[in-house]
């Protein structure tokens, strides 16, 4: 005979306080008949479960448990004992999969009571400790694999740091204009540019020009400027921000004539650089000033054809610099080319001013018609639209 509200909630009664005094075989018939009779909640079946439980009764605590999960899948209370019990039975990975979702499902609940709190930190610390375990498997095996055919190149290493999750995977995201089918690589082999080392080995001239440049504090202007023509976002708090200026040699695809005649070794410098051209937008060439304390917050570029690179001429102790999962500090006369359409940021923790000089080049994986197509492209959108499209670094 169906049982009413009232003699449900009488039994619910009694089997708790059954449970919490000890009695789990009373309990435990108790909570085996509000089963019967349909009541059937997450509640009920987890305190069945631990009745079962305390009865030695694994199997039918398991199975109380798993009904529990069908009907509340990420019922806390049932993740935890369904992974206890996992672990209790040395099915590690399996556990480690439940103790993720207990993880996973807390960090978008609401305020939980002390001991769901507490079982949370005990999920997370198991999670941490079938991860290392995991880890150390997989690098003794890689590690067999690395003595026989040598050691691992730099992107599988990375590939290992995304899998364990000390990485996060950052993709190419222009704001602008997207080139498919390029390689996403935050910053590129020091030996995919020839060039470089001839830029590099004119750092002292090129600073020196710069020191010269520096001796006017007004010759520099905010690097990201607004303009009637164009939507204000508040660029980060860059906007009109003399924290982050520029001194342009090259702006919007043309000579600034003054300031290129000011630094004449730097424009040898970059003589055989492959710079990217694109009439009324690129290449730009300028000196980057950030000054003490400054941060530029992370962003992307607008377009994937071109990378930016950086040569540090001025930079003090505390200056880093992050392009997606990598940070990197400057080291000065040496240069780098990074893809600027993913995630990047910058700061100045220290109490001088940073200065690089930074410019704009041709991916090396765009031939030459390529190249040619994408100018074009530009130019003809710019003569529609009446006007040039210059675009931020």
């Amino acid at each position: 005979m169906a049982l009413h509200d009232a003699e449900a909630n009488a039994l619910i009664q009694a089997g708790v306080l059954a449970l919490r005094g000890g009695d789990f075989m009373t309990a435990r018939q108790t909570f085996e008949r509000l089963v019967a009779d349909g009541r059937a909640d997450g509640a009920v079946l987890l305190s069945l479960a631990h009745a079962c439980g305390a009865l030695g009764d694994t199997e039918a605590a398991l199975a109380a448990v798993d009904a529990a999960l069908a009907r509340e899948p990420r019922n806390l209370r049932a993740l935890m004992m369904k992974a206890d019990h996992l672990a209790s039975t040395g099915q590690g990975p399996a556990a480690a999969a439940y103790y993720q979702v207990v993880v996973k499902a807390a960090a978008s609940a609401p305020q939980l009571p002390a001991d769901l709190q507490q079982a949370v930190a005990r999920a997370r610390a198991q999670c941490e400790r079938y991860a290392k375990e995991f880890e150390e498997h997989l690098q003794a095996r890689l590690g067999e694999v690395a003595a026989a055919q040598g050691p691992a190149s730099a992107r599988f290493t990375q590939s290992m740091e995304l899998l364990f999750g000390k990485k996060q995977v950052y993709m190419q995201q222009p704001r602008l204009y997207y080139f498919p089918e390029l390689p996403q690589i935050q910053f590129y082999p020091r030996d995919s540019f020839g060039w470089m080392d001839r830029v590099e080995a004119a750092t002292a001239d090129i600073r020196d020009e710069l020191l010269a440049v520096l001796d006017e504090p007004s010759a520099f202007e905010p690097y990201v400027q607004g303009s009637p023509n164009r939507p204000s976002g508040g660029q980060g708090g860059m906007l009109n921000n003399p924290d982050w200026s520029a001194y342009y040699l090259w702006q919007n695809g043309v000579p600034v004539a003054e300031h290129a005649a000011r630094c004449p070794r730097t424009m040898r410098a970059l003589a055989e650089v492959p710079l990217a051209r694109v009439p009324g937008r690129s290449p730009s060439v300028l000196f980057s000033l950030l000054r003490p304390g400054a941060r530029i917050p992370p962003h992307h570029g607008f377009v994937n054809t071109r990378l930016i690179c950086h040569l540090p001429l001025i930079v003090p102790p505390g200056c880093g610099f992050r392009v997606g999962n990598e940070t990197r500090e400057w080291v000065e006369g040496q240069a780098w080319a990074f893809d600027d359409t993913i995630e990047h940021e910058a700061w100045n923790t220290s109490d001088r001013t940073r200065v690089i000089l930074l410019f704009e080049i041709w991916r090396p994986e765009l031939s030459g018609t390529e190249r040619a197509l994408v100018s074009a492209m530009f130019e003809a959108i710019d003569q529609h639209r009446g006007g040039g499209g210059e675009w931020s670094i």
